[in-house]
């Protein structure tokens, strides 16, 4: 509907490898995406960052500012499976802050 209107897309990626080569995918085929957004080196990923779930990093690298769509099968990137069953072992479960104005109400974060 964006485009239907001339309004421009940027898609919000702070999940991953997979998000993001699902987000580039998508960006391939969308004439309005304008920039998209990735989480290497943020706050939340600390110990896990944006490449360790995948043996294939130079896929998901910028290069001059710019993400290339993965050519690769599938979303384009390889996820490194031995990664991904460590960290399940010592899963958590992920919540939302609850955060509440002085009244008491509930307040978005």
């Amino acid at each position: 509907m964006a485009e239907a209107y001339d309004i421009a897309a940027a898609p919000h990626c702070p999940l991953g490898p997979l998000a993001l080569a699902a987000c580039l995918q998508l960006a391939a085929c969308t004439p309005n995406v304008a920039i998209q957004e990735m989480s290497l080196g943020i706050h939340y990923n600390v110990g896990h960052d944006l490449y360790f779930y995948i043996t294939d990093p130079e896929v998901l690298t910028p290069e001059d500012g710019y993400l290339t769509i993965p050519q690769k099968p599938g979303l384009g990137v390889t996820v490194n499976e031995a990664a991904v069953r460590e960290v399940d072992r010592d899963r958590h479960r992920w919540r939302n802050p609850i955060w509440r104005q002085k009244d008491g109400s509930f307040a978005e974060w």
